[in-house]
């Protein structure tokens, strides 16, 4: 069972980083820390999911989870926070 949730849990802690992260450097995208860190879990399960359909194990499974949760997280983040700041500019 722990073999399951070991790439899980380390794709959407990855994203929650990268989330807060891109918060951080990218003000105008931020969600709060809250939201953040929730896009960021999110994109990171959907990102390490993804990576893994295309990595295909040509990867390192720890250097795959955690490069497919950091990159989905934060481009879930860079895009609800676009969406977010073009919305209140409407």
């Amino acid at each position: 069972m722990m073999d399951a949730i070991m790439p899980l849990l380390t794709q959407v802690l990855a994203g929650a980083a990268a989330g807060n992260i891109v918060g951080q450097i990218a003000k105008s995208f931020s969600l709060g820390t809250f939201g953040n860190t929730i896009a960021g879990l999110a994109g990171g399960a959907g990102g390490g999911a993804i990576l893994a359909m295309i990595a295909d194990g040509s990867l390192s499974p720890l250097i795959q989870n955690l490069l497919g949760g950091a990159s989905g997280g934060a481009a879930l983040v860079a895009i609800a926070g676009l969406i977010k700041s073009t919305m209140a500019k409407s």
